[in-house]
C-alpha cells in the first residue's frame, strides 16, 4: 500500500478525559461513575488513527499544545502509524474533551479546543505539498470555520477529492458543497443543516434528506443513521441504504469517526462507494464493542474477518 497516494486529515487533536456512569446526567444533577479512562482523541487524530490502523498511507495536519498532552499525543500518533510532520507545536494548551458514557454506550461531549483553535490557513499553505500528494482528504469541524472553508477551496484547485464530516453542527458557507466529495452528517447534524435544529427527529425519509443536500450541491451524501444503517445518495445516481451490523455497544464515541476512516481506505483501495460503505459499516460495528476512540479501532484482518462472519443477505444494500 506505500505506494498509494495517501489519505490525509486536517482535524483536531484531543485527549479525552472519559467517564462512565449508568445514565448520561441531567443539567445540575450529579451521577456516581464506575470509572474513568484517559484516551488520545479529537476527529481529526481519531480518522487518522483509524487509517493507519487498516494499515493505509495518512498523514495529519492540526496542532498541538506545548503541554505533556501535546507531548504524549504526538508519540501515540506516531506509534499508531501517522505521520505527523504536519502538525504544529503553539504555545498553550493541547485539546481537551470531557466524555461521559452511560451504561448504553450513550455519550455527551464537552470540547476545550486548546491548540486545535489555532489552524490556520497558513498551515494549510505551509502544508500544500502534503495536500497535493493526497489520494483523499478527510476534514472535521473541530477546528476553525475559515481554515475548512479555506481547505475545502484548495482541494477544488487541486482536484483531490474531500470527505467533510460536519461534526460539530455548524453553519457552513452552502456554496462549499459543491466541492465535497462526500457529505456525511449524522440525523442530528442533518437536523440542523435542514433547519430543523430544535427537533431531535427528522421527518423526513432518508431518500429525501440525501435528496435535499443533493439539491443544494453536494456531490455525494452519507447519512449515517447509526443501529438503522447507512443512506448513500450521489448526483451520479446512487441511491441506497446500507444495513448497519447487529453488535453490543458499549460505547459509540467514535464511531462516525470509524466509518469515514474506513470509507475513504476503501474507496482509495479501489472498492466503490456501496461497498466501501460496507466496509465502513464493519469499521465502525467493531469500534462501538469497545471502550475509547482510537483504542477501540480495528485493524484490516479484524474488518474482513468480521466481515465474512456477518455480511449475511440482511446486510446486503438496498435501492431506495
Amino acid at each position: 500500500m506505500s505506494a498509494q497516494k495517501p489519505i490525509i486529515v486536517v482535524g483536531s487533536i484531543n485527549t479525552d478525559l472519559v467517564a462512565v456512569t449508568k445514565r448520561v446526567p441531567a443539567v445540575g444533577e450529579t451521577v456516581i461513575g464506575s470509572d474513568f479512562q484517559i484516551h488520545p482523541g479529537g476527529k481529526g487524530a481519531n480518522q487518522a488513527v483509524a487509517v493507519a490502523r487498516l494499515g493505509y498511507p495518512v498523514r495529519l495536519i492540526g496542532r498541538l499544545g506545548n503541554d505533556t498532552f501535546g507531548a504524549d499525543l504526538r508519540t501515540h500518533l506516531e506509534k499508531a502509524g501517522v505521520e505527523t510532520t504536519g502538525v504544529r507545536t503553539s504555545d498553550g494548551a493541547s485539546g481537551v474533551a470531557v466524555i461521559v458514557v452511560s451504561g448504553h454506550g450513550e455519550n455527551s461531549i464537552v470540547l476545550a479546543p486548546g491548540a486545535n483553535a489555532k489552524v490556520t490557513p497558513e498551515d494549510l499553505d505551509e502544508n500544500i505539498s502534503i495536500l497535493r500528494s493526497a489520494g483523499m482528504v478527510l476534514a472535521q469541524l473541530e477546528i476553525p470555520l475559515e481554515t475548512v472553508e479555506y481547505l475545502v477551496r484548495i482541494c477544488a484547485r487541486e482536484n483531490v477529492p474531500l470527505i467533510l464530516d460536519p461534526a460539530p453542527a455548524r453553519d457552513v458557507p452552502p456554496g462549499i458543497f459543491k466541492d465535497i466529495a462526500w457529505f456525511t452528517p449524522n440525523q442530528t447534524e442533518a437536523a440542523f443543516y435542514l433547519g430543523n435544529r430544535h427537533s431531535e427527529s427528522i421527518p423526513q425519509t432518508p431518500a429525501e434528506i440525501a435528496k435535499m443536500f443533493l439539491s443544494n450541491g453536494c456531490r455525494g451524501v452519507i447519512l449515517k443513521m447509526g443501529a438503522h444503517g447507512t443512506y448513500l445518495g450521489s448526483q451520479g445516481g446512487i441511491g441506497s441504504l446500507v444495513p448497519a451490523f447487529s453488535v453490543n455497544a458499549i460505547d459509540t464515541t467514535a464511531a462516525g469517526d470509524a466509518f469515514n476512516a474506513g470509507f475513504a481506505t476503501a474507496l482509495m483501495l479501489g472498492k466503490s462507494p456501496l461497498e466501501s460503505a460496507a466496509f465502513a459499516a464493519a469499521v465502525a460495528a467493531i469500534s462501538v464493542t469497545r471502550t475509547g476512540a482510537q483504542p477501540s479501532m480495528p485493524g484490516m484482518a479484524e474488518v474482513e474477518e468480521f466481515m465474512k462472519a456477518n455480511l449475511t443477505e440482511a446486510h446486503e444494500v438496498t435501492q431506495r
